[in-house]
């Protein structure tokens, strides 16, 4: 009696002792899916997930909309604390009120010339920023009212950050506006 095996191709071959040629005209199949057959290794396209492009492009990111909440939201800090724009342009508003202000000018005119016009220049500066704050806040709340239909869900937090974008910019807006007409800490009255 003789033994059979099975080589690579799957086919059974015979002992010399069976008299054969050798080889057994059965196939003998070592991976249970046919005879002949080779497994299908290839991946099955719809075993797999979502293709990355299709997942971004159904997904909005809101990385622009959150970007410019935080941009909106710092713009108004800066208009209420001040700037470095804000505070060279005072400095240079002051340098020219100095020169052009006469040695024997009276006291009211030298105030306003050297501090008046610089302080009116800061409250501008502040005011540019608020607006440019408060212009981004709202451009980011509106901003799914004209999107793409069907894509108009924003995170939370987005509008969140805009809301508080939008709110210091109106209160660094109103300030700026008190400053620039002297409504607020105008100037000291002189003789």
């Amino acid at each position: 009696m003789g033994t059979k095996t099975v080589d690579e191709t799957g086919a059974a071959a015979g002992t010399a002792a069976e008299g054969g040629t050798g080889h057994d005209e059965t196939a003998v199949d070592a991976t249970g899916t046919g005879a002949g057959t080779e497994p299908d290794t290839t991946p099955d396209a719809s075993q797999d997930g979502p293709d990355a492009s299709e997942t971004e492009e159904e997904t909005p990111s809101g990385v622009g909309q959150g970007a410019a909440a935080v941009v909106s939201v710092a713009l108004g800090l800066v208009s209420l604390t001040g700037s470095w724009v804000g505070t060279v342009a005072a400095a240079r508003e002051t340098l020219v009120g100095q020169l052009g202000t006469a040695a024997d000018a009276g006291v009211a005119t030298q105030v306003k010339e050297v501090y008046g016009d610089a302080w009116q220049t800061s409250a501008l500066w502040g005011g540019l920023f608020a607006l440019t704050a408060l212009i981004a806040g709202v451009v980011v709340l509106a901003r799914p009212a004209f999107g793409t239909p069907g894509r108009t869900v924003q995170a939370p937090w987005i509008k969140s950050v805009a809301w508080a974008g939008v709110s210091l910019g109106v209160v660094g807006l109103l300030l700026a506006v008190l400053k620039y007409t002297d409504v607020l800490l105008g100037l000291p009255a002189t003789g």
